[in-house]
């Protein structure tokens, strides 16, 4: 991110505080203006041509820059939800709807079986529980990878499928 005088372009379009379009302006003229008004110009689309500066407070911009990168990075990206072999039929809807929200927002899905007690001597009912939850989400998602099973609990990844 350029500020003020690391602009190295002779010309810059440049945009006041309040939104406005001030023109394409010598970039000494643009710093001359931004300093008048005791604020910074700021390149913010270099990409473009000629590239693009805004009159603005630096240190405010750089926070707000921050605090939407940091909101960013908060989105998990991946779900868990949990299933026992013993689960009803509507409870498995419910938790199916569940898992088509979070693959229709984006999100990988880690499905997980859990096992309590001796219920880990069925652990054919838990593999069929993932190859039906497996078949009623394969229009929107695939499975990554095979079932792993570790210790208690049988778990498989559901991604979904790039249609977009």
């Amino acid at each position: 991110m350029r500020v003020n005088e690391r602009i190295r372009v002779p010309e810059v379009r440049v945009i006041d505080e309040n939104g406005e379009n001030l023109g394409v302006l010598a970039t000494d003229k643009a710093i001359a203006i931004a300093k008048e008004r005791k604020l910074d110009l700021v390149e913010v689309a270099p990409q473009a041509s000629p590239p693009v500066c805004k009159i603005v407070d630096f240190g405010k911009y750089y926070y707000q820059q921050e605090k939407r990168e940091r909101k960013q990075q908060h989105r998990s990206k991946l779900k868990e939800i949990k299933f026992t072999i013993k689960i009803g039929e509507h409870d498995f809807q419910t938790k199916l709807n569940r898992v088509r929200e979070f693959l229709s927002d984006g999100d990988m899905v880690r499905v997980s079986i859990f096992f309590r007690g001796r219920e880990i001597i069925h652990a054919s009912k838990g593999h069929e529980l993932l190859r039906r939850v497996e078949e009623e989400v394969k229009d929107i998602a695939r499975v990554e990878g095979q079932p792993m099973a570790k210790g208690k609990i049988l778990q498989m990844m559901v991604v979904p499928s790039q249609q977009t």
